[in-house]
This record gives C-alpha cells, structure tokens and sequence, in this order.
C-alpha cells in the first residue's frame, strides 16, 4: 500500500466506538489509527484522480432519511464518473428503471460512499462524502459534458483512502454496449419493450 503525500490526521470521526469495539476485540486499534495517519486525506492525489477517472465502475452506498442503507453498482464508459477538481468528483446518471433509489436517497441524505475497484491491478480506493444532484436545470452545460446523462451528481470528499486489494478477484471486462457514448446510442433493453411495462415508461425529458 502506498503512502499519500496528502495527509490528514485531524478526522477524529473516521472512526466511531462501535469500530472501536471492534478493534479492541480484534488488538487492532494500533494499526487502524496508524492507517488513518499514513492513508486517510481529504484531497485527491494525482494518483487518485488518474483512478478515478479511467474507472469503468464503481459501487455507490447511500442510505435515507431514517439512515437505512442501499447500495448499487454504477458502470459506463471511461469518463462517466470524474474528477471535476481536487475535491470533488462527479458522475452521470443514466436512464433507468425509474426507481432512482440512490438519487432519492442523495436528496434526503446527502452523505455517501463511494468504492472503486480495478480488477486488473488490482486496487481499491474509497471516497466517503456528501453529494448533490445536478438536473439539466442546474447546469446544463455540466450535464451536457456527460454524454447520455439525464442529470450529474457531484460529490465532495470528505475522506479519501485506499483499501488492501488483496481479496480482490483478478478480471477483465468488456464494456456494456448498454453504457452511453459520444459516438455510440445504446440499445432499448428487452425488459423496456415487454407488454407488462410499456405503458408505464417514463416520458423521455422529465429530469430537468
């Protein structure tokens, strides 16, 4: 695990006392205030920023009002999630199955966690932070930059830090042809063209 040259020790929430139970039982305690002094930072490295923004995919935790968690899995084409600055990192929200659990969740709860993984490295790099979602109405021309999305969310970290890849499974994947492009319209997926959901698909153009 590499060390970050942006360091951050004044985050003495990072840890709560349940994790501090936990740690104690475990003898841990030691190690886990040593990685939040050598890991833990606020602000994306070079090496951060590069990460992100060549990933493919990610998984997102939110939670609501109530804190009751969910969690998803977000994947598009190189470019679709991105570092906007040192700060912050944005990605683009995609047409649907209209349920919109995790943007629900945003709008009540703001705070989130991000988790990005490369198969074929691998690594691991969490971002914990709070997030807001952006429709056309807001800025046009930011959704506009994110080919295919409806609306952007921006999330501004709070705590950056790697995670040991060690149980990582080595893969590679192809990309979804589902995934928007600049050059390339996805496919209508099959389930949209089934009798039992037609007439209740969304009118295209409501997100704003």
């Amino acid at each position: 695990m590499a060390q970050n040259e942006h360091r951050d020790t004044s985050n003495h929430d990072f840890y709560h006392p349940g994790m501090r139970q936990v740690q104690d039982r475990f003898d841990s305690r030691r190690l886990a205030d040593r990685l939040q002094q050598i890991t833990l930072h606020e602000v994306l490295s070079d090496a951060d920023r590069a990460f992100v923004d060549r990933a493919t995919m990610f998984f997102l935790a939110t939670a609501d009002a109530q804190a009751n968690p969910d969690c998803s899995y977000k994947g598009g084409r190189p470019g679709f999630v991105r570092t906007l600055d040192s700060s912050s990192v944005a990605f683009a929200v995609y047409d649907g199955n209209g349920q919109f659990r995790s943007l629900g969740n945003i709008t009540a709860n703001p705070s989130v966690g991000l988790l990005f993984v490369d198969f074929d490295t691998p690594s691991r790099l969490r971002i914990n932070g709070h997030a807001t979602v952006v429709y056309p109405a807001d800025d046009q021309a930011l959704v506009a930059s994110f080919a295919g999305a409806d609306a952007v969310v921006v999330v501004v970290a709070k705590q950056i830090f790697p995670n040991c890849p060690r149980y990582v499974h080595r893969s590679s994947a192809e990309l979804s042809d589902y995934a928007p492009g600049v050059d390339h319209v996805p496919p209508v997926p099959e389930w949209k063209t089934r009798e039992i959901f037609q007439p209740y698909l969304p009118r295209r153009g409501g997100s704003s």
